[in-house]
């Protein structure tokens, strides 16, 4: 069986065709500085060739387009056109509660998720596009919508309730949803594989970091809490939103600045963050070279994601009672060595130490604890895709 995943993150698209059987990846690659400038890096794994082309990407209908077009190509294409694939599967961030599983996408489906969108503005729209395109291209092959929300409906009310009145929930549905579901539960799983024991016995804290970042705390193989909320805007500060912030400072900058608020809200999604503190880009690998040159704006930007990734760490810890181990995932987790190094450097009290040696690594599982460390700190590369690609196949076999 062929799975096509398309993974659409806030300014990156991540691709693999495989099976979910056997878990062969047939083709896999990544556009990404989509609405920057556009790179595709297409990889195929069988042969260990890798292809990289600049292409300009300045929406995600022109990197979903390159996808296509990578996958089918005479020279390091792995099919001869779409119509070999069984079915696709969309990594979708927000349905709100209208879906709390993975479901076949249909016109309803979508037109739930377009009501999503004002939750998610940064990714609904571009998780719809990718759906569409492949709707386009591949007509009648079965598509299936997995969500990010999902994987947190089992928090308790006390850590999802907002406190405004009540009944702004019961019937608007204004609750902490949670996103970067399929990610947490991917790496917390690992990580049970890693340290030989079940997740059932286990408090887990999860770093999703990246352009987007969240951290979860997992007890027992259960979301309890994490730091995304209503829609993906609150928590860390990201690469282009502002995290958690006073509430009033919207209403603020409206009256100080004469503006609506949707420019308000434009701004602490697409030009907040860490591109706004530094002033130099959203991608941190541009802030980390910055920062190495003296831009003490960009140094700034870094200190201050790492300060509060540190204390979310802390109090996903104090949510659970306790915690056997930190996982590091995604963009930043699993690449920035020095990044791991300063979030985890005021930790130590709660028995979390990095070995330097060990943390010197990028993108692979391992283990990086200190050997005097009584809490493991483990790297684990995300694979959100191959989730996506088994729940897809359960749900077009009907099991």
């Amino acid at each position: 069986m062929k799975i096509l995943v398309i993974n659409t993150g806030s300014s990156s698209l991540k691709y693999q065709l495989m099976d979910p059987d056997t878990q062969e990846v047939f083709a896999q690659g990544l556009c990404e500085r989509i609405g920057i400038d556009g790179r595709l890096t297409h990889k195929i794994p069988a042969n260990g060739a890798k292809y990289e082309f600049d292409i300009a990407m300045p929406t995600h209908a022109e990197a979903i387009q390159a996808v296509m077009d990578a996958l089918t190509s005479a020279e390091h294409g792995v099919i001869k056109n779409m119509d070999e694939i069984d079915a696709v599967g969309h990594r979708v961030v927000h349905a709100g509660e209208t879906f709390a599983c993975s479901v076949m996408i249909s016109q309803a489906v979508i037109d739930a998720l377009e009501e999503c969108i004002p939750l998610a503005p940064l990714h609904n729209p571009a998780n719809i596009v990718g759906i569409r395109a492949c709707q386009k291209v591949m007509p009648n092959t079965p598509m299936v919508g997995v969500f990010d929300t999902a994987f947190h409906q089992t928090m308790p009310p006390r850590a999802f309730i907002y406190a405004i009145p009540y009944e702004y929930y019961t019937k608007n549905h204004v609750r902490r949803y949670g996103f970067h579901g399929t990610s947490h539960y991917y790496v917390s799983r690992r990580a049970a594989d890693m340290l030989g024991r079940p997740i059932e016995e286990l408090k887990i804290v999860t770093c999703h970091l990246g352009n987007g970042s969240s951290v979860c705390a997992i007890d027992g193989g259960k979301s309890v809490e994490t730091s995304m909320g209503f829609t993906p805007l609150d928590g860390l500060p990201m690469g282009t939103r502002c995290g958690a912030i006073d509430v009033s400072i919207i209403d603020y900058l409206m009256q100080t600045h004469h503006l609506s608020i949707d420019e308000v809200m434009d701004i602490l999604n697409k030009k907040s963050g860490v591109l706004g503190v530094s002033g130099v880009s959203s991608d941190f690998r541009d802030i980390e070279a910055a920062a190495a040159q003296g831009n003490e704006r960009a140094k700034l930007a870094i200190d201050m994601f790492c300060y509060k990734t540190t204390k979310r760490i802390a109090s996903a810890s104090a949510a659970m009672g306790g915690i056997d181990a930190v996982v590091f995932t995604a963009g930043i987790g699993e690449n920035s060595a020095e990044l791991r190094a300063q979030i985890v450097e005021n930790l130590g009290f709660m028995g979390i130490k990095i070995d330097p040696a060990k943390n010197n690594v990028r993108g692979v599982e391992t283990d990086i604890s200190a050997a005097d460390a009584t809490v493991r700190t483990l790297l684990i590369p995300t694979n959100e895709e191959l989730v996506i690609a088994q729940d897809t196949a359960r749900l077009v076999r009907g099991e």
